[in-house]
């Protein structure tokens, strides 16, 4: 089997059956008068108080489709303590709270979440999770006749083999794939998914990179002296970061071991990801950070950030450290190899701790803050939401039927041959 990457027209929903004016909106940013307006739906349970990644993509789409798309409604379907209709775009359907889950539910009901879709009457569905929503997301699409897009955020069978061990892989993997081929496009975020995708016999694969807000994320919030008085560390400590649910695929155990290799020159923050781990002098722990632009001071206040997940599927927060301007240190595999290399980092061979503090003690021999401009030029150059949004509007009007003068031709679309 060869991969290829192409462009590609010619792959439209048999249910895409939806008339030119509604067609238009995806990729006019103004839209004609009296044209019908379409309606994106996002559904999926992977929202949460606490959500890392999924939550800021829907949260920046709804921002970006606002601004740029204004005959594009867009309406969020996820879990919440009861079902309700904010009236300003949100609508939460009743699930219950996962115990050890930080604040993530479990919908109780496909039929119900499917009727709540189907009531909304969208022109098209993006599932962001393989769970009860994505089901519920197909179950509507084929009642309304409407396209659904599968969104990739995650990798179910690579889980279910790091909780419950490599006999468990198998059986998740064909559930996993047998779902997403019954969507009508399946959007991955980085080629390593893809790639997963692939060889789990799921066909109609398009990569779409997520993107950063680079002037909320940004070296302007660096505030490197304040942090370390806040931290209580001397001026000159090398300060390395990382910010992530506190999951067992993070690999924190990993970065905390290294910074202990590394000695007392260097110092470990770790936001989120450190609750529950066990305290140590050379690591500080801080809780969530609900707000963005404190996120933001706190990464570009730091010297490098670190991830040790070698099956990141993408890697949000790393691409939001680049636009701060940190230099990076990742594993050379997963979705985090795919936005690392020598010019904006340093990447392990394996995510052990002596590997990643041999990385480390690299980077720190070579020009940081060099390293670190270079990481904020390749992040506003190449991750700007425009582009994510952009192709993924591109993607919606072709499979809505769109007529070739409007949409865009689709990046990086994958195929089998």
């Amino acid at each position: 089997m060869v991969l290829q990457w192409r462009t590609d027209d010619e792959q439209v929903s048999p249910r895409s059956q939806i008339g030119v004016a509604a067609q238009t909106a995806w990729n006019d940013p103004a839209p004609r008068a009296g044209a019908v307006p379409s309606h994106l739906i996002d559904t999926t349970m992977l929202y949460a108080p606490r959500s890392g990644g999924v939550k800021r993509y829907l949260l920046a789409k709804r921002s970006w489709f606002a601004d740029h798309r204004p005959g594009v409604a867009h309406t969020l379907v996820v879990p919440g303590d009861a079902t309700r209709n904010n009236g300003r775009g949100t609508l939460t359907v009743a699930a219950v709270r996962l115990p050890f889950g930080d604040g993530y539910r479990w919908p109780t009901s496909i039929r119900r979440w499917t009727e709540h879709l189907v009531s909304l009457r969208p022109s098209l569905i993006e599932a962001g999770d393989p769970y009860g929503p994505g089901h519920a997301a197909l179950d509507a699409g084929e009642r309304l006749g409407v396209p659904v897009v599968g969104f990739c955020h995650s990798d179910p069978a690579a889980l279910a083999a790091l909780h419950l061990g490599s006999w468990a892989e198998p059986t998740v993997r064909r559930r996993w794939a047998r779902l997403f081929r019954r969507f009508d496009r399946v959007v991955a975020p980085s080629m390593h998914i893809a790639e997963r995708l692939d060889s789990a016999g799921v066909p109609n694969v398009h990569v779409q990179a997520l993107g950063v807000d680079t002037h909320l994320f940004s070296p302007e919030r660096r505030d490197p002296a304040r942090l370390r008085q806040e931290l209580g560390l001397a001026p000159d400590t090398k300060l390395l970061v990382f910010a992530g649910r506190p999951a067992r695929e993070k690999n924190v155990d990993v970065l905390l071991e290294a910074v202990d290799l590394l000695g007392d020159d260097y110092h470990l923050l770790l936001i989120h990801a450190g609750m529950g781990c066990r305290a140590q002098d050379n690591a500080t722990f801080l809780d969530y950070v609900k707000e963005p632009r404190e996120m933001a001071r706190l990464l570009s206040s730091c010297d490098a950030f670190v991830h040790a997940n070698d099956r990141e599927p993408f890697g949000l927060i790393a691409l939001e450290a680049m636009a701060c301007g940190l230099p990076m240190v990742g594993v050379s595999s997963g979705g985090i190899a795919e936005l690392v290399d020598e010019e904006v980092g340093q990447l392990a061979h394996r995510a052990t701790p002596e590997a990643m503090a041999e990385a480390i003690v690299a980077l720190f021999e070579r020009d940081p803050s060099s390293v670190g401009a270079a990481a904020r030029h390749r992040a506003v150059n190449r991750h700007g939401w425009d582009a994510t949004f952009c192709g993924l509007s591109s993607l919606y009007g072709q499979l809505c039927g769109a007529p070739e003068e409007i949409a865009s031709p689709l990046p990086f679309t994958r195929e089998r041959v």
